[in-house]
């Protein structure tokens, strides 16, 4: 394959570069209005019993999790008679209007105490829309845009999971604009002091753009066939750019390296390739191989990312050995044109990055030890992860749906629109089972953290009947043919420990018949459980294949290993770190202020492991190739590991502070779980890049000496035969003539 790129880059450089801008801006029309087919959802599990609740709710009952939950102002009071008439008027107008299943609120139920603000300024009104994600967005933009901020003179205020959505996909459009204004500047002038030139510099950018623009067509056609977060847009940002870059620099730097020996830019192109551009295959490989392990969970959140990641490292990985050796084969020297004055190069021997490893090896023991010291206290706070869903509080405080969060905490302390749901098919005539459903109401009404318990028999408090509510009108709600349902409402917030046991007393709790039950902590306790269903096959997938590919670089069984151990290490550090900056509230401030919420949204330590972990090892094969590259030459260990390190620390070092740039810019995002990512990314990449790669490598290959090249002997014929090596000969490409310019 590498043959094939060297010859198409210079015997058809111009053909390759009209057809990459031919293929950029098709894709460019077709990705432009990707945007509006994504979403802002799939955090819940699709096939979990709270998915099936709120399914059958939907079916059964045309009810379910409130929709758009509004906080409708009463300031002459919930009960005064023409807050009553306009109230009701409100409600009945709502539930008229197309695509609304139910709308409800506290005068069409009677005045129950709970839907009405302790204070009396205001009371709750929910409605339930029909259709999927999408239809819900939608409807909730018009309703919203409809009934603006009041109703004949009472003041409205919009919360719920469809306003979440619509503010949560603006914002995140916001973000996104925001961020690459940021990028592309700092990136551009941290690439010239990089490269000492400006067209050099401009190169990375160009192909981390060509990955972009392709990776959002892809991400258009996808949404044809499922459902894709709006967040994988953030992802094809920041990994294209990233990637991009990284790709460059190390094609770049060893071109720019052979023609300072005196090769032609022939010869300069297909050493490259042979060389960097084959690494860098292997190196998108093992990035794309850690992504695809999100593919195994089955939220639509982490698969998007999987989408996203995947078809930007191909699309960067293919430009880098195809668009970039045709643009440097016509460059020529050219491409160190507007070069700001460069050092001459140093021996490799006194080089930074020798001197470095070179110390770090004298002693390996006692800074492997003080390193590993660091890294577990980093990784401590860790222990206490708790987890919950990104909602209103991921939004910041001015946000509509963040406000009415506030409001219904601090005014509904009963939690109403958080409740659980308990649904019951197939029950027979429910009428006839009212005395089951009486019992089962009661029982569940005694457990820990319920407030009530609302049902077809009527209002549970502490095992007891509230009197009236029993043959009240609103309790034909709770019933359709051959089911019913009951609502089991919280005294807790839904995303804490006690919140999750209580859905768990629920479902331990006899039940008169089947039932399924859902509603937020419910779907949080069934994401958690997904998630750590999927967890140990998707780790076996990572730690098999990249093994499994290591060894073929290598030749050994040792160096996969521990390149395995010590990207654990660096990336418990990172999860520890995010624990106690995102869930413990620390240096909030210092990271452009956000909403502390107790807990990290349930799926970033997921997507922050695969990113980072195929970043890491990505980093990792650039340095072994080089390291094997030297030990095959010389068969000295340690010279090989300090040579290695030299030959790639520099490049190593710029990539990961780059692609750690591109990452901190999502800290100017205003949604929590993103600064996150950002920060736990670009963390994980300057922790990787520098602690790793500086000083618990040639810490541990020296410790380990000739043993890091042991193999079975079975293995090492198998490697012999099959094996990678970064100087494997190619076969001579004919000369044909330069262009002009190429002496």
């Amino acid at each position: 394959m590498i043959g094939h790129c060297t010859r198409w880059a210079t015997d058809r450089s111009r053909l390759v570069l009209g057809l990459a801008l031919f293929l950029c801006v098709a894709a460019g029309l077709l990705g432009a209005g990707v945007k509006q087919d994504l979403l802002p959802g799939g955090f819940v599990v699709p096939s979990a019993e709270s998915t099936r609740a709120q399914e059958l709710l939907a079916e059964r009952f045309g009810s379910g999790e409130p929709s758009v939950v509004i906080v409708v102002g009463t300031p002459a009071g919930a009960d005064d008679p023409a807050t009553r008439d306009r109230g009701t008027r409100l409600t009945a107008d709502l539930a008229a209007r197309p695509g609304v299943a139910q709308a409800t609120s506290y005068w069409s139920l009677g005045g129950p105490a709970s839907l009405r603000a302790g204070r009396g300024d205001s009371a709750l009104l929910f409605v339930q829309l029909r259709g999927d994600e999408s239809e819900v967005i939608d409807a909730t933009r018009e309703l919203m845009a409809d009934y603006g901020t009041s109703y004949a003179g009472l003041p409205l205020s919009y919360g719920g999971r469809g306003p979440v959505s619509v503010e949560t996909t603006d914002q995140t459009q916001r973000d996104l604009v925001r961020a690459e204004l940021i990028i592309i500047p700092v990136t551009l002038i941290v690439l010239v002091l990089v490269f000492r030139g400006l067209v050099a510099a401009t190169l990375p950018l160009l192909l981390g753009l060509l990955s972009i623009v392709g990776t959002l067509a892809v991400l258009r056609v996808l949404t044809w066939f499922t459902d894709v977060s709006v967040f994988a847009m953030n992802m094809t940002t920041g990994l294209g750019l990233g990637l991009g870059i990284d790709y460059s620099l190390f094609i770049i730097s060893r071109f720019r390296e052979e023609l300072a020996r005196g090769a032609s830019p022939r010869e300069a192109i297909g050493t490259t390739l042979r060389t960097a551009g084959r690494t860098v295959v292997f190196s998108a490989v093992t990035v794309i191989l850690c992504l695809a392990a999100m593919l195994l969970f089955p939220m639509y959140f982490l698969r998007s990312f999987a989408y996203a990641g995947i078809a930007v490292v191909l699309l960067a990985m293919v430009a880098a050995i195809t668009v970039l050796p045709a643009v440097l084969y016509l460059l020529g020297p050219r491409v160190d044109r507007w070069s700001l004055r460069r050092r001459a190069p140093r021996p490799v021997e006194r080089g930074m990055w020798h001197r470095i490893a070179t110390v770090v090896m004298r002693r390996p023991l006692p800074v492997a030890t003080g390193v590993v010291v660091l890294l577990g206290l980093l990784a401590w706070p860790f222990l206490g992860i708790k987890v919950g869903f990104a909602g209103a509080q991921a939004l910041p405080r001015d946000a509509g749906s963040h406000r009415v969060h506030d409001i219904l905490a601090d005014d509904y302390p009963s939690r109403e629109a958080q409740s659980l749901t308990v649904v019951a098919d197939r029950t027979g005539d429910p009428a006839g089972r009212r005395a089951d459903v009486a019992g089962y109401a009661a029982t569940l009404s005694r457990l820990p953290h319920v407030t009530r318990v609302d049902s077809l028999a009527g209002s549970y408090v502490d095992g007891a009947p509230l009197p009236g509510t029993e043959h009240a009108p609103t309790a034909a709600r709770f019933a359709a043919p051959d089911a019913t349902w009951l609502s089991v409402v919280p005294s807790v917030e839904p995303f804490t420990d006690d919140g999750r046991q209580l859905v768990r007393d629920v479902r331990a709790t006899a039940a008169p018949f089947d039932v399924a039950v859902g509603g937020p902590s419910a779907q949080l306790e069934d994401a958690v459980d997904g998630l750590l269903a999927k967890l140990p096959w998707a780790l076996g997938v990572i730690a098999v294949s990249l093994f499994g590919l290591l060894f073929l670089l290598t030749g050994s069984v040792v160096v996969p290993l521990k390149a395995f151990v010590l990207n654990l290490l660096s990336l418990s550090a990172t999860f520890g770190s995010m624990v106690w900056i995102f869930q413990d509230g620390h240096l909030v401030a210092a990271l452009g202020g956000f909403v502390v919420t107790g807990y990290i949204v349930v799926t970033m330590p997921i997507m922050i492991f695969c990113i980072a972990f195929g970043l890491s090892m990505d980093y990792e094969v650039f340095l072994l190739s080089r390291i094997k590259e030297e030990y095959d030459a010389t068969g000295d260990n340690t010279a090989a590991v300090a040579h290695g390190l030299e030959r790639t620390g520099s490049i190593v070092s710029a990539a990961a502070l780059l692609v750690g740039i591109v990452f901190l810019s999502f800290l100017s995002s205003d949604v929590i779980f993103m600064k996150m990512l950002g920060l736990g990314l670009a963390l994980a990449v300057l922790l990787d890049a520098t602690v790793v790669r500086g000083a618990l490598v040639p810490a541990f290959m020296r410790l380990a000496g000739r043993a890091n090249w042991w193999a079975p002997g079975p293995l090492r014929r198998l490697h012999a035969r099959f094996g990678l090596r970064e100087s494997d000969p190619e076969p001579t490409v004919t000369p044909v003539p330069q262009p002009a310019g190429h002496r």
